[in-house]
C-alpha cells in the first residue's frame, strides 16, 4: 500500500540538517566511514579538473621515474573525498574557507581513507551568525594521517537576539 504525501516539504530531506551555532559543542568529534579509491575514479577526477601530472596520470613515468615508484591520486581529490566523507549539509551553516591545509603523506590509488571531525572553536561573528571552526584529519589505510585542515563556516544563530553587541 503506497502512502500518500499532501505535502511533500513535511518530508524530511535525507542527509541535511538543521543545527545551529549554539548546537556546536567545542571537542565533539565523528568518524566517517572508510573508502577506497580506484583507479577509474581518481582518472575521473584528474580529467574533470584538468590535472595531468605525471604522478598522477602516467603509471609509466610514476613507476620508472617517480620517487615513490607509484602513481599518486590528485591532492586534490583526497581534499574533496576526505571532507566530503563527514559532509553534514548543514542548511543553516555556509563555508567561509579554510586555514592551514597540509598533504602530510602521499596517497595511492587502492589506499583506503576516512576522515575524523572534531569541532575547535566559535565565536559570535555578524549580526545573524557566527563562525565555528573545525579540524578535518584525513587517515588512509591502518591510521597514516594524510592531511590535515581547518574548516571556517559561518552559521546562523538561532536567537540573534543574545548575541547583539549593545550600541
Amino acid at each position: 500500500m503506497e502512502k500518500e504525501y499532501k505535502n511533500y516539504d513535511e518530508i524530511p530531506v535525507w542527509n541535511a540538517e538543521d543545527w545551529y551555532y549554539e548546537d556546536i559543542k567545542v571537542g565533539h568529534q565523528i568518524r566517517s566511514i572508510r573508502r577506497t579509491l580506484s583507479e577509474g575514479e581518481c582518472m575521473q577526477f584528474n580529467a574533470m579538473v584538468l590535472d595531468m601530472h605525471p604522478y598522477v596520470a602516467d603509471e609509466i613515468f610514476a613507476k620508472n621515474e617517480g620517487i615513490f615508484g607509484r602513481r599518486l591520486v590528485a591532492g586534490a581529490m583526497v581534499f574533496s573525498v576526505g571532507l566530503g566523507l563527514v559532509a553534514t549539509n548543514c542548511v543553516n551553516a555556509f563555508s567561509y574557507g579554510y586555514d592551514k591545509l597540509r598533504f602530510i603523506k602521499p596517497v595511492f590509488i587502492g589506499d583506503t581513507l576516512y576522515t575524523v571531525k572534531t569541532d575547535l572553536d566559535k565565536q559570535p561573528k555578524y549580526k545573524d551568525m557566527g563562525l565555528y571552526r573545525a579540524s578535518y584529519e584525513v587517515f588512509k589505510n591502518d591510521g597514516e594521517l594524510v592531511l590535515y585542515c581547518e574548516h571556517l563556516q559561518t552559521v546562523k544563530y538561532r536567537c540573534p537576539e543574545n548575541f547583539q553587541k549593545e550600541q
